[in-house]
């Protein structure tokens, strides 16, 4: 009879790891890493070598992405703020981040504790936006009727990259880059850099 529990067990555990669900971080307020699941260590890694244009970090041990601490830094100035849990309901930092073709959604809140704000907690997950939602910005170039550059631009912004990165990256201004997002955020109906993202990943 075990044996068979046993068996019926294993499809299950295949089925999960194809499933592959979101990766979890737990940050201290301090930044040190309380938790990481395996689904969360994988993803780091893949946004790492994007970061890193390709190469592996060279120490992948306990490497958090750029990104990933950006991210808990802004949620942190979030819970100087918003310190009561039911803040956090409605409320939620993201950002996308990793290699375009296989971007990892980020999204990171804070749990305020009584005793104030060494005691919070930052959680992060991080989710690998299905293949469906590859960027596909010949698409969206169609569908907001994007220039060639602005086109360029998303596919920057995709990167997690900054502005400073932007205007290095395709030789013009920092200035020029604002006026490139200012446009393209116009033209897909948002106000911020994810909301850029989340129009374009739905085209």
């Amino acid at each position: 009879m075990a044996q068979n529990a046993a068996h019926s067990q294993e499809p299950a555990d295949n089925l999960a790891d194809q499933r592959a669900g979101a990766g979890i971080v737990v940050l201290s307020s301090s930044m040190q890493l309380l938790h990481m699941n395996r689904q969360a260590a994988e993803l780091s890694k893949l946004i790492n070598m994007a970061e890193n244009g390709g190469a592996p970090a060279k120490s992948a041990q306990g490497v958090l992405p750029a990104a990933l601490t950006e991210l808990c830094t802004e949620v942190l100035k979030a819970l100087q703020v918003r310190t009561e849990a039911k803040d956090w309901e409605q409320f939620e930092v993201k950002r996308i981040a990793g290699n375009p073709n296989q971007p990892v959604l980020l999204r990171g809140f804070g749990l305020p504790d009584r005793g104030g704000i060494q005691y919070a907690r930052l959680v992060i997950t991080l989710e690998e936006l299905g293949r469906r939602q590859q960027l596909n910005t010949d698409q969206a170039k169609e569908r907001f009727q994007l220039t060639n550059r602005e086109q360029s631009v998303v596919e920057n912004l995709a990167k997690g990259w900054t502005n400073k990165e932007i205007a290095n990256a395709l030789k013009i201004t920092e200035q020029t880059v604002k006026e490139h997002i200012k446009h393209i955020m116009r033209k897909t109906n948002s106000t911020t850099r994810t909301g850029v993202l989340v129009q374009v990943f739905r085209s």
